[in-house]
């Protein structure tokens, strides 16, 4: 065995330590010393299980270790109410630091390529932001048990062997994880043609700046918020007077698209007064039937769009 075939091993690493940490910059960090480690204790590999597995193994507790070391991360809507108005005064723009919210990964790097159609739809509904928000919430060890048993699909045995606890501790972790998890929404992994072709209104409503058009493809209840800022709004009335607001420096905008989280994506770029224009942010929506539940808008775009192979400025 050799360097090579523990690094082929990277993405489905980084996809298991991103729904533990909830941060893709994390879980590289995570990820590289699990190679490290593994690369070091390579004589322990008897062969009794795959090489996945013993790395999987070594992934879950250099997560362990460093959530030990710091708090959960979380979304604008897990911090408090909406804002009451789509034009907040200025004192409500707060922001928290880049290590404080849930970042977005994407799927190309969370995702094998060469896994079957129904891993990749597992795969995609395990990196949603609602699920990885759900289980910041979880006790460390529980976050592990659900990933190892429902998403991995490890037995009880096994999960007990990688926590160093008795199966009877992994059974009753995983059904308090069920029972924490049991109400959230999933959606299908792959977009129907209803669902495609609403997107491709929601672009050209975006870029057109047609609020009225963009705000009936949401739902009703709909959530808009803007990491890094603590501020999100909720409702249909909210989001138009914050676009037609504060937010109209979006007028103008163009959308590439792209997939984060398993969930479609669009990196945006607002017009550039020198010509052009500039990354402004990374838009995941989150998707309920034919609407759109959620706009998620990352804008820590120098730490974002590198990753996703983004560039920073669009030429005019």
């Amino acid at each position: 065995m050799d360097l090579d075939q523990i690094e082929a091993q990277r993405t489905v690493l980084t996809g298991h330590c991103y729904r533990m940490l909830g941060s893709a910059m994390d879980a590289d960090d995570a990820v590289q010393e699990t190679m490290i480690r593994a690369w070091k204790g390579l004589h322990q590999f008897d062969g009794r299980a795959s090489l996945r597995t013993w790395l999987y193994r070594i992934a879950t507790n250099v997560c362990l270790d460093e959530i030990a070391k710091r708090g959960r991360r979380s979304r604008p809507m897990e911090e408090g109410p909406p804002s009451s108005s789509g034009s907040p005064s200025p004192d409500k723009l707060i922001q928290r630091p880049r290590t404080y919210w849930i970042e977005p990964i994407a799927d190309d790097c969370a995702i094998a390529t060469d896994a079957d159609p129904s891993e990749r739809a597992m795969m995609r509904q395990s990196i949603r932001l609602a699920f990885v928000a759900a289980l910041q919430y979880l006790a460390p060890k529980q976050r592990a048990v659900l990933l190892l048993m429902e998403v991995l699909g490890w037995s009880a045995t096994e999960a007990a062997e990688t926590l160093r606890t008795s199966v009877a501790a992994v059974n009753s972790a995983l059904q308090r994880a069920r029972g924490s998890l049991a109400s959230r929404n999933e959606s299908k992994a792959e977009l129907s043609a209803s669902q495609q072709g609403m997107l491709d209104r929601y672009v050209a409503a975006f870029e057109r700046y047609d609020i009225d058009e963009l705000v009936s493809l949401l739902q009703k209840d709909a959530t808009l918020c803007m990491p890094p800022y603590e501020l999100w709004f909720q409702g249909t009335e909210a989001i138009r007077t914050w676009m037609l607001g504060m937010g109209s420096g979006c007028r103008g905008s163009r959308l590439v698209a792209t997939r984060a989280c398993g969930s479609p994506a669009f990196a945006q770029y607002r017009p550039n007064p020198e010509g052009g224009h500039k990354a402004w942010a990374l838009i995941v929506l989150e998707l309920s039937g034919d609407r759109i539940a959620g706009v998620n808008s990352f804008l820590d775009t120098e730490t974002i769009f590198p990753r996703f192979n983004l560039p920073m400025e669009l030429p005019a």
